[in-house]
């Protein structure tokens, strides 16, 4: 092999400059392309953080913790409309999704049912939960758990029973209907008794003569309940004054 061979092998090889190239010339395009190396590194490093972020976040969502919004006035006076809390997805143990499909929206998963993999407790008389509302499980709902597994359940002029005994609610409900509805006309004053399910539950909402709960449309299944409800992280009313639109006084409030 001839030297001028060689040096044209060398040229290869550590990107010098073509015969009668200027070496400046060579210098501006390997930093170019060592600026576009560069951008490329950047976008790829923002595009991997972003992917690791919504992975994480649909993890939370989906196993840890979910917000949620109020938009109607069944619970009051516990939850007013516009208030948005948490959602404990670990209340009652560690849930696994099932029956689940995708969708274009994030998350891109949708699942309706869980399943518990390890318990940590069972849903108890008292607690608010959120869950798939039985006639269209597009919509999540929010209620109060008033019978458990086995409870009778019967209401009798707008007072509640279970097992025969009435519930003590005064302190977290309202009824603002002064009438009695007629149990054979309507089921919100007068309704039962019935016997609540095997892992199922009767749950009904705070505002009583305003709520669509189990006295219309029955049961809770226990697979369909997405979470427990502990706090509210924000409050907007959005009338009145301006300086009233933000409810400060609810701010990290304890749902009960």
């Amino acid at each position: 092999m001839s030297p001028d061979s060689n040096q044209r092998n060398a040229d290869k090889l550590s990107g010098g400059s073509r015969p009668g190239e200027p070496a400046s010339l060579t210098g501006a395009k390997l930093a170019d392309n060592g600026d576009q190396a560069g951008r490329k590194s950047i976008v790829r490093e923002y595009a991997e953080a972003i992917v690791v972020a919504m992975l994480l976040a649909f993890a939370i969502r989906v196993f840890v913790v979910q917000a949620f919004k109020i938009p109607s006035g069944s619970m009051i006076p516990t939850l007013l409309i516009g208030d948005h809390i948490l959602v404990s997805k670990l209340s009652y143990g560690l849930q696994w999704p099932t029956d689940c499909k995708l969708q274009w929206s994030f998350p891109p998963v949708n699942c309706y049912t869980s399943t518990t993999v390890v318990t940590f407790g069972k849903p108890q008389r008292g607690d608010i939960i959120v869950f798939r509302f039985p006639e269209d499980e597009e919509k999540d709902f929010i209620k109060r758990i008033v019978g458990l597994p086995g409870d009778t359940v019967q209401l009798r002029n707008k007072v509640v029973l279970v097992n025969g005994q009435p519930l003590d609610d005064k302190t977290f409900t309202q009824r603002i209907d002064p009438g009695i509805i007629d149990g054979t006309v309507n089921p919100r004053d007068n309704f039962g008794p019935v016997t609540v399910p095997e892992e199922s539950y009767f749950v009904m909402g705070d505002n009583r003569d305003q709520s669509l709960d189990s006295r219309f449309w029955g049961y809770v299944r226990e697979e369909k309940i997405r979470g427990k409800a502990f706090r509210i992280y924000w409050s907007w009313n959005g009338q009145g004054n301006w300086t009233e639109w933000v409810r400060w006084e609810r701010f990290a409030k304890a749902i009960q």
